[in-house]
């Protein structure tokens, strides 16, 4: 019995807490608990847009389990690493000047493009228009840009800082290079507070802002589109889907049957149900260079999600194509009824037009057209544009 009560007496004493000499109670409190602290400027630089104690999440996200296609290679989205990222993501420190930041190209109310034709640098503008970003994370493709000159999305983070005339720490002609970001960087006190949170200490480095950006843009998704809620009920895209009118259901049948089935073929690129681009995609007939005429691109092997062309009010998330050559989705389909292959030694062969290589020629009627743009509507959703974990954390 005094064993019973001499164990009871010790659980109770560390459920409680335990007393000093004046018998003033004093809690227990366990590592996890114990708040984490930041400096007074990373209070005054984020307020209430950032709480290191209350993280969104980010890596945990709510996925349709039919989107299956997954391009993270290893770097795991974590809450800490990704709210680091958001926090580079519109930093415009991160520019020599200290006027452009990776968000001013990559807007969250254009799913992450841009609704200008080509983009503000430091020195300049971009050389194509800046493709969305929205579900980046969710393609087989792993190679970025519009040429797919970054081998993976790390490789492309830092790519634009580096660039002359988009973020200026190029290192060459008198630019400062990434050496001086890293070291300007690691003197703003706010990173010493979200590196240490991070990573347990307060190195900065190439790799790390390559980790922690791909995180936070990897964490960029959008599912909550009309499409997402008939796929929910109709596990095949070659059924109709209950909630789609007439002419959106045609739409999706013209998306998904080949042209010698009454459609158009668009799956075998953009692949559902993430509508990613086909690793294996060629160039796809458009050639021209943002601002030259006479000039031609044959190395655009590239392109986003179709998901999120336009927002949740049916208006372009900005122009369409790499040199934002096209002003509406009726525009983009009428390109891909008629291609010409004359001269263009990249173009991807499934636009050909079968045997004779004369080109694609789909021949689709003004209804048919109208539907297939209906369709492609269904693919926008709501919360990419409004959600706060994806929103500018800094207050001024």
């Amino acid at each position: 019995m005094k064993v019973r009560n001499l164990w009871m007496a010790f659980i109770a004493l560390i459920i409680v807490g335990c007393s000093n000499e004046e018998n003033e109670y004093i809690p227990i409190v366990t590592e996890e608990e114990d708040p984490i602290i930041t400096s007074s400027v990373f209070q005054e630089t984020f307020g209430q847009n950032l709480d290191l104690n209350n993280l969104a999440n980010y890596a945990n996200q709510t996925i349709p389990t039919y989107i299956t296609r997954d391009n993270t290679d290893g770097n795991a989205i974590t809450d800490a690493k990704a709210t680091l990222g958001r926090v580079l993501f519109y930093d415009k420190n991160l520019s020599t000047n200290n006027t452009i930041s990776c968000s001013s190209c990559h807007k969250q109310a254009f799913a992450f493009g841009d609704n200008d034709d080509v983009s503000t640098g430091v020195n300049g503008v971009t050389g194509r228009h800046s493709m969305r970003l929205v579900n980046a994370r969710f393609s087989d493709e792993t190679r970025f840009f519009w040429d797919e000159r970054a081998n993976t999305l790390e490789a492309q983070t830092t790519q634009p800082i580096q660039d002359h005339a988009e973020m200026g720490f190029s290192g060459q002609d008198g630019d400062s290079g990434l050496a001086d970001l890293l070291t300007k960087l690691s003197e703003i006190e706010y990173y010493d507070d979200l590196f240490q949170f991070a990573y347990g200490n307060t190195t900065i480095t190439e790799e790390r802002l390559q980790e922690c950006l791909a995180q936070f843009i990897r964490s960029i998704q959008s599912f909550d589109a009309k499409y997402d809620a008939g796929r929910a009920v109709i596990p095949n895209d070659n059924q109709d889907f209950p909630n789609f009118t007439a002419q959106e259901n045609l739409g999706k049948r013209i998306f998904v049957n080949p042209p010698n089935q009454n459609g158009a073929g668009c799956i075998t690129c953009h692949r559902a149900p993430d509508f990613s681009i086909d690793p294996q995609s060629l160039n796809n007939g458009v050639t021209g260079v943002f601002g030259d005429a006479g000039a031609s691109d044959f190395d655009v092997t590239r392109s986003p999600s179709l998901r999120d062309i336009v927002n949740n009010a049916g208006v372009l998330n900005g122009a369409l194509m790499h040199d934002a050559s096209m002003g509406s989705i009726a525009e983009v389909i009428n390109h891909y009824d008629n291609i010409d292959p004359t001269g263009n030694p990249s173009l991807d062969n499934r636009l050909l037009g079968g045997p004779g290589g004369n080109g694609q020629n789909l021949n689709l009627t003004n209804d048919e057209i109208a539907a297939l743009e209906a369709f492609l509507k269904t693919l926008s959703g709501t919360n990419i544009y409004t959600d706060e974990k994806w929103s500018n954390p800094f207050i001024n």
